[in-house]
């Protein structure tokens, strides 16, 4: 069965429950996590709850819109509509650069690993693991989803699993030394480094989250998509709380803040250790191995998606929109997968400060596709009222909650920009992003033009 835009319907109830369940788990929890703690201390709970919490905040808010008009382009589509076309343009391309980048990031996080297993060189499976997935990309929706719902079972399985034994530790199960919730403040105070740090960490925690919205993408492809973005919408809320939350308070009572293994092999492992689990490392090396693969597997499915929405929308070259018998736009796909596949190469011919300068070109992108959804959240929901159209999912407290969004991403925009070390990020970001405007401005001009001569 096809959807309205001509895709596959072939996800399963399944696929999408378990997209939309570990959409939010990256390799970021399981090892990024730990140096954010270390700058934040104890106090990057604050900093993951305010994250968390603008994300809670934007899901609605997109899951308000993607509920009554199910579109595989998601807020690209409704930018579009609220704002413009050369808006729909701009955050679209944008969002598709930012996943062709992750393709080589997670690519070689993944070869890294294994690397250390088999000894063969890093760039051999950097290739190998991004052909496989490519490959159960192109031949059927429903590969992707199969892939996605054992990747992030194991996900799942996995912070449930370290739950649990942290949770043994704190009431003394591994003995007295880690019993308690005592390290949340006996090493410097709940805020070691000051609240200027937790605001810091804000910027690093909010990026460990992005991959939230792909399920609002993926429930077009699949046959009740209204159904699963209210869902995926309306749980948002314990994900956050028990994947993100929950961990990460079990990590910073069981390892004070300041343990330098923290930043150096990752939260999880360096909890696992302290409480003398055999194997952490192995075990953690395994998880998140199947996270960089979730997540790089996910980039090729979302990157495609995006730029097939754009080739919709007369924004990307006809080409794109070619779809198979089995409804997947593989030219989409094959053109997404070629970008990623240059960048790690790039990634290894190249300088690092050559990579790192690309990658910083993406540095901002969430915030700004996040501010761009609540803007055409506050315009189409007037359009959706006018209308009469049902709306099965509501935001929260509108508009007052869509606008106090509105005005605190544009302060941590500025923020950023006062920071040196994110300076790089925001600098390249907005060159990129002005690119991208003026192009979306003078496609949108041309279209206008050739429309208005070709009416009779």
């Amino acid at each position: 069965m096809a959807t309205a835009d001509g895709l596959s319907s072939g996800l399963k109830n399944r696929h999408v429950t378990m997209i939309s369940i570990a959409g939010v788990i990256g390799a970021g929890l399981f090892v990024g996590s730990g140096t954010a703690i270390n700058e934040a201390g104890p106090g990057v709970l604050l900093a993951y709850a305010f994250a968390g919490l603008l994300v809670v905040l934007v899901m609605r808010m997109l899951g308000e819109m993607a509920a009554a008009n199910p579109d595989t382009g998601s807020f690209s589509t409704y930018a579009d509509r609220a704002i413009g076309p050369w808006a729909g343009f701009t955050v679209g391309w944008l969002y598709w650069w930012f996943w062709v980048l992750v393709i080589p990031v997670e690519a070689t996080a993944a070869a890294a690993i294994l690397e250390g297993w088999t000894g063969t060189p890093q760039w051999v499976w950097a290739l190998a693991v991004t052909l496989v997935l490519t490959v159960t990309n192109l031949f059927s929706v429903a590969n992707y989803g199969e892939f996605e719902f054992w990747f992030a079972l194991l996900k799942v399985i996995a912070i449930v699993a370290f739950i649990v034994v942290g949770v043994l530790a704190v009431f003394g199960v591994f003995g007295t030394e880690h019993s308690g919730v005592a390290h949340l403040w006996d090493t410097g105070g709940f805020t070691p480094n000051g609240l200027g740090s937790v605001v810091a960490a804000v910027l690093v925690t909010m990026f460990s989250f992005m991959g939230t919205e792909i399920v609002t993408i993926a429930a077009a492809e699949s046959e009740n998509p209204v159904e699963k973005i209210g869902k995926a919408t309306r749980s948002v809320i314990w994900r956050i709380g028990l994947f993100y939350l929950a961990s990460i308070l079990l990590v910073v009572a069981i390892v004070p803040w300041n343990d330098p293994g923290l930043a150096k092999n990752g939260s999880y492992q360096t909890a696992l250790e302290a409480l003398g689990i055999p194997g952490a490392k192995v075990i953690v090396d395994i998880v998140v191995l199947v996270a960089v693969a979730s997540c790089l597997n996910s980039a090729l499915y979302t990157a495609s998606r995006m730029i097939y929405s754009l080739g919709r929308r007369r924004q990307a070259p006809a080409a794109v929109m070619r779809t198979t018998s089995q409804g997947v736009p593989r030219v989409a796909v094959l053109a997404s997968t070629v970008v990623g596949f240059l960048a790690v190469i790039a990634n290894y011919l190249f300088p690092e400060d050559v990579f790192g300068v690309l990658l910083a070109t993406s540095g901002a992108v969430a915030l700004l596709v996040y501010l761009v959804i609540a803007i055409s959240q506050l315009r189409l929901r007037a359009k959706l009222a006018r209308s009469g159209t049902e709306m099965p999912v509501r935001m929260w407290l509108y508009p007052y909650l869509t606008w106090a969004v509105v005005i605190v991403i544009p302060v941590m925009l500025v923020y950023m920009a006062t920071q040196d070390e994110q300076q790089l990020n925001i600098g390249a970001t907005a060159a990129i992003a002005v690119v991208v405007v003026a192009g979306g401005v003078l496609l949108t001009s041309r279209q206008s033009s050739q429309d208005s001569a070709n009416r009779p």
